[in-house]
Parts: C-alpha cells; structure tokens; sequence
C-alpha cells in the first residue's frame, strides 16, 4: 500500500465499525482473512452476518468442534435471526451474556457468573472452571452446594440457582478464552479491512508469502478474477 499509492496505513488505528468490512465478512467473502477463510466458517457468517468485532469474537469462538456438534452455532445463529428467544432469568446474567445473545462462549463468563451469583472469589471461579472443562464429578459436586449456597446468601431462589449450575457445567466444557479467541478476531478484522479497502495490495501481498504453495496460489487467483482484478 505504502510503495503503489504512497499511504502509509495504520493498523491500530482504521476504525472498528466499518459497516463494508461488515458487509465483506456477512457475504462470507472471506479467503485470505485471518481465521475466517475455511468454507464452514464462511458459510456461518453468512447466516450470522456479523455487525460488530464481540460478534466475530464469539464465532471465532464458537468454530471448534465440539460446539458445533452440540448444536452451540445454529442456536447463536437462531437467537441473532429471532427465531430462538433470548431470556435472563436474572439482570446479573443479562449483564454478563448479553454480548453472547444468553449464551455462555467464554470462560472468563462462567468466570464471572459464579463470582457475582454465588460470591465466588476469582480464584474459587477459576478452580470451577477447569473442573467442569475436565469433567471433574467430585470436585464438581462440591462446587455445586457452595454454589447454591452462596446464590442463597445473594437472596437467589434455590431452584434457580441449581438451574444455573447446571448450565454453567452444560457450557463450561465447550468454553473458550475470550482474550485469546478477541485477538483473533481483531487480526480478522484488520485483514478483512485490508481485504475491503486495499484488495489488489492485500492479495498480492497473499499471493507473496504463498508462492510455493501452487494451490493456494491458484485458490487467490480465483479469487482475485472473482473481484475483477487484473492478474499480469
């Protein structure tokens, strides 16, 4: 960009609600972004047709197996179309998973329930968490009845309370990091906005670091000829 058109472009500061790099990432024509580009995730973006970067965080998130065989995408998907509706038993749990449409992603969520509905400390969140991504019955069992009854002390019905637990456990196996799974996807970004902005430049700079990979370079080539670029 810097050598053809004499900018000089500053990642840290493009701007984070481009509604055409949006565009660019709902219309799933994403190859060459930055974790984006496997022809199931771009089928996923544009049924979910993401609108802001918490939206790319949690399918980046959300794109490992075992959510997608529990069946974890299509209800997201179904909760941002409307079709599967959004309830929070609590206004604690609205404030923790509104970003995620009432579903648990992140770790750092199950994280944060147990900490503002049952008073755990972080430190107890975060031995809660690892025992329920390892399955770990005894210890989770325990976990259970300091959870109920510390949701007691915070005047939260029991049987409320047993219902949250048992989601977090449901959840807490698919969870994933939510600091790493946001650094992804502002790469993502960046690259979707080069892609967007800057595509002649962003693909030949792919088409570079690729050269001794003779199918990714034909796969860019395509899909440069797809965006009507001129190859020489």
């Amino acid at each position: 960009i810097r050598a053809d058109l004499g900018l000089d472009v500053k990642l840290e500061r493009i701007p984070l609600d481009d509604a055409n790099t949006y565009k660019l990432f709902s219309e799933g024509r994403t190859f060459g972004v930055f974790q984006f580009e496997s022809d199931g995730m771009r089928d996923i973006l544009r049924r979910f047709k993401p609108e802001k970067l918490n939206d790319l965080t949690a399918l980046n998130a959300l794109y490992r197996p075992g959510p997608i065989r529990s069946g974890m995408i299509d209800d997201f998907i179904g909760r941002k179309k409307g079709n599967v509706e959004v309830r929070y038993e609590l206004p604690q749990i609205e404030a923790i998973l509104k970003d995620t449409l009432g579903v648990i992603v992140f770790q750092e969520q199950v994280m944060q329930l147990a900490s503002t509905l049952a008073g755990f400390s972080l430190g107890q969140a975060d031995i809660l968490r690892k025992a329920m991504g390892k399955k770990k019955a005894k210890a989770m069992a325990a976990f259970k009845v300091d959870f109920v009854e510390g949701a007691l002390k915070k005047n939260i019905d029991k049987r409320l309370a047993v219902e949250i637990f048992n989601l977090l456990e449901k959840f807490a196996k698919y969870g994933f990091n939510k600091s790493h799974s946001t650094a992804y996807a502002l790469v993502a970004y960046q690259t979707g906005w080069l892609k967007t902005h800057y595509a002649s430049e962003f693909l030949a700079a792919n088409m570079s670091s690729e050269m001794d990979n003779t199918d990714r370079i034909a796969t860019l080539l395509e899909s440069a000829r797809n965006m009507n670029i001129e190859i020489l």
